[in-house]
């Protein structure tokens, strides 16, 4: 299952829980989808921040992801 797919099962479950509930399978996998969704915009951000470079006054490059990507804040 794609991003768009969970989004939209995601989506579809909320709008059923505020019409009419959901069962406990319902809402155990609306809770997978939602942690796999959380995941995987982490994974995102993390990814993009790891890959950010500086160039500072005297020229030289510095990669912010080498530096900082292993640190836990």
């Amino acid at each position: 299952m794609d991003m768009q797919e969970h989004i939209k099962r995601i989506n579809e479950l909320y709008h059923k829980s505020k019409a009419e509930g959901l069962t406990e399978e319902e809402k155990a996998e609306q809770a997978t989808l939602r942690k796999e969704y959380v995941a995987s915009v982490r994974g995102n951000l993390k990814a993009q921040l790891d890959n950010i470079s500086i160039q500072r006054a005297d020229g030289t490059i510095e990669n912010l992801g080498q530096k900082y990507g292993g640190r836990k804040s």
